[in-house]
């Protein structure tokens, strides 16, 4: 699985990103962060947790939805819960998370590898996966109907074409919406 090491996807988005964004993807040892430049001489910088294929390719996905004034903010300015969330902070962190995740899945298929939505409560409430996943794809499918963030649009088109897949059809990805469980592996 060498050709899905983490580090072409730091090549790959330093590539498409640098020049215009001064933004690096950095294998993080912890937990993942976005770290904005303290200076003009600094990069920008989005740590993914523990060297993560997946992890790079969600933290990619929150920066290409935020904007810029987010962009100069720790952690873009998240309000972020961690694990143990009650059933409100899951229905929150759930909104907050569906359109990171629908990028995050669209960067997946362009990369040829497998996506699970992670709902990231494991000591918290009962999480209704399923509804979740229902939700991620539905976004998936109203940006591909609509429009992608430019620069998610960018990055996933770059993983497209670099791993060789092709680009997903919003008629195949609706048809595929009565197969999600089975898709996710969910029994």
């Amino acid at each position: 699985m060498s050709s899905k090491h983490y580090s072409t996807l730091i090549e790959l988005f330093h590539r498409c990103f640098y020049q215009d964004y001064r933004t690096v993807l950095v294998a993080g040892d912890d937990e993942p962060w976005y770290r904005p430049a303290a200076n003009a001489t600094e990069d920008h910088q989005i740590l993914f947790a523990h060297g993560f294929f997946a992890s790079a390719l969600h933290e990619v996905a929150h920066w290409c939805i935020a904007g810029a004034r987010r962009r100069q903010l720790e952690d873009y300015g998240y309000w972020y819960e961690p694990d143990g969330r009650d059933a409100s902070q899951q229905a929150q962190f759930e909104k907050v998370e569906r359109k990171p995740q629908a990028l995050e899945w669209l960067f997946s298929r362009c990369a040829g590898v497998p996506f699970q939505v992670s709902v990231d409560n494991l000591g918290g409430c009962e999480v209704n996966r399923e509804a979740f996943t229902q939700a991620v794809h539905d976004q998936l499918c109203d940006y591909l109907a609509s429009g992608l963030p430019v620069r998610a649009e960018r990055f996933a088109r770059l993983l497209a074409e670099h791993y060789g897949q092709p680009w997903p059809q919003l008629a195949e990805l609706r048809a595929e919406r009565n197969h999600i469980h089975e898709l996710q592996g969910v029994a």
